[in-house]
């Protein structure tokens, strides 16, 4: 995986943008989700692929999502509604074993709870549904749940502070507690960078613990193109990816 970190160097050098003093809010490269929802009557659709590969119980595999999309409509002011698929190819290169198809769809929406012109502070919780719609060897044949409080700080006009808290629960078992811390950096009008801790604690036992890394790029106010990659810190995981998002917004005659 590490020639896939040195493609990504280069790469994330060409393509970047800024997190924090942009037209357009994204929920993507990061495992952050924002704190803002889409105005009333926007569409946006974002969308990557992503190549990665993971180690563990005697199981070596292979992931390519392309493309992942998730796309987000601002059904009113400070709520939007939210559709996530993606299709999958992974190899279990221990066996040679393939499984092509499409994931569960998730259907849910984003709530603003906080956002006043007079602080700092923003907060917002979403939730998605997962319905067992994914091909025979993707799905998880459980209805399932995705949840997080999202709650961001603007320090500056270059800085900004973003965390999550959640809990995804899959149909069976305990589910899983999930978190992520993420550090923004505006470093030009267009260019910004990020930094990220995340992970999860399986079923309430098992602490996976990762870090990702990425840059966006600003073409227009509602035109961005990113690039990241991430690894795992207590567990061989690796990734890297590329994507975009672009708000179409209302036309107001």
């Amino acid at each position: 995986m590490n020639k896939y970190i040195c493609i990504s160097t280069l790469l994330l050098v060409m393509a970047s943008s800024s997190i924090f003093a942009q037209t357009i809010v994204t929920d993507r490269p990061d495992q952050t989700e924002s704190s803002l929802t889409v105005p009333k009557g926007s569409f946006q659709i974002e969308t990557g692929i992503l190549i990665g590969s993971s180690k563990g119980n005697g199981i070596s595999e292979r992931q390519l999502l392309a493309p992942s999309t998730l796309l987000r409509y601002g059904l009113t002011k400070g709520i939007e509604i939210r559709f996530v698929n993606q299709f999958e190819s992974i190899k279990n290169k221990t066996t040679s074993k393939k499984a092509n198809g499409v994931n569960d769809l998730e259907i849910g929406a984003k709530f603003q709870l906080v956002k006043k012109e007079n602080i700092n502070t923003e907060i917002a919780f979403l939730s998605h549904l997962i319905l067992p719609t994914g091909s025979e060897m993707l799905t998880n044949n459980k209805l399932g749940s995705i949840n997080k409080l999202s709650i961001s700080h603007t320090i500056n006009e270059n800085f900004g502070v973003g965390y999550n808290i959640g809990y995804d629960y899959f149909g069976t078992g305990k589910g899983n507690f999930t978190y992520s811390l993420v550090f923004g950096f505006g470093l030009t009008d267009n260019i910004g960078f990020y930094v990220e801790p995340y992970g999860s604690v399986i079923e309430f036992n098992n602490h996976e613990a990762n870090f990702d890394a990425g840059f966006t790029y600003l073409i227009k106010d509602n035109f961005q193109l990113d690039a990241s990659f991430g690894t795992g810190i207590n567990h061989t995981m690796n990734f890297f990816s590329l994507g975009m998002s672009i708000n179409i917004s209302k036309v107001k005659m």
